[in-house]
């Protein structure tokens, strides 16, 4: 099992920031949708855990924990 992201034609530079991020949110938009057990969704996790710095995770972590994250996550 690869723990690195695919290439993404959406995000054909060097910079990941927005790969990263749309990984990120596209999980949890995912797992509400789907449930965590759902094969895609793990995929999602994997992407944005190889693509973003923990910093990032655990900032949006903590916007999402208190009500305030950017995007809404409903599917």
């Amino acid at each position: 099992m690869s723990l690195i992201a695919g290439f993404d034609a959406r995000f054909p530079n060097q910079n990941q920031t927005k790969h990263c991020w749309q990984n990120y949110v596209d999980y949890f938009k995912c797992i509400k949708a789907r449930g965590e057990d759902f094969p895609p969704c793990k995929q999602f996790f994997r992407a944005y855990h190889s693509l973003c710095p923990n910093d990032y995770i655990s900032k949006w972590d903590t916007q999402r924990e208190e009500g305030n994250f950017p995007v809404n996550l409903n599917p």
